[in-house]
């Protein structure tokens, strides 16, 4: 039976495997459109993280205006972009601490800082963003924040995973190397009664 948790040898991909995943919906988060959507039809309201588009009922042609001329939104977009950033080189840096036979395991606790400081980023950026956009922009109907700001936090949510458990993984070390031996458990069989 092959047993494999996170702090296996075998199992040291997983890690930067979830990196990975959280680059690709920090991803779909800065390129999505739906940031905020109209909830029901008509569909007059639509945002991603850089702009903001309205219609009207009858129109076809999107009508858009830039986040980036309010200052709240150049910090959102620079806040969300920046632990987008950290985050490509913490995968990097994950890929290459796992790579090698000899694994640096403060090299791995400083990685889990750094996604730290990428949550804290990514959390800012989508805090200031909904807070500000309503105070801000006026909305038509009913509106909701939708699936890539949804994929924004999912991101972020990996993100703080994956920092406890690099932070974490040092604790073992020995397990991780395969530097402890098997402990074997063995327990005497009762005495048989003699046979006459």
């Amino acid at each position: 039976m092959v047993v494999c948790g996170l702090a296996c040898w075998r199992c040291r991909w997983l890690l930067p495997l979830l990196l990975g995943l959280a680059i690709i919906m920090g991803i779909i988060a800065l390129a999505g459109r739906g940031w905020l959507e109209s909830e029901s039809a008509p569909y007059v309201q639509q945002a991603s993280l850089w702009e903001s588009c309205t219609r009207g009922e009858e129109d076809l042609n999107w009508s858009c205006e830039s986040l980036m001329d309010y200052g709240w939104g150049r910090a959102a977009a620079a806040t969300y972009l920046v632990g987008f950033v950290i985050l490509v080189i913490c995968f990097a840096l994950a890929v290459i601490a796992f790579s090698i036979e000899i694994l640096r395991f403060n090299f791995v606790r400083g990685i889990g800082g750094l996604l730290f400081v990428v949550a804290a980023f990514q959390i800012i950026g989508l805090v200031i963003y909904p807070v500000k956009f309503t105070e801000d922009i006026p909305l038509t109907g009913d509106n909701m924040f939708s699936w890539a700001y949804g994929f924004g936090w999912a991101s972020t949510v990996v993100v703080i995973g994956c920092a406890f458990f690099f932070c974490c993984l040092p604790n073992w070390e020995d397990e991780v190397l395969g530097n402890i031996k098997p402990t074997y458990y063995y327990s005497s069989p009762e005495r048989a009664p003699y046979l006459n």
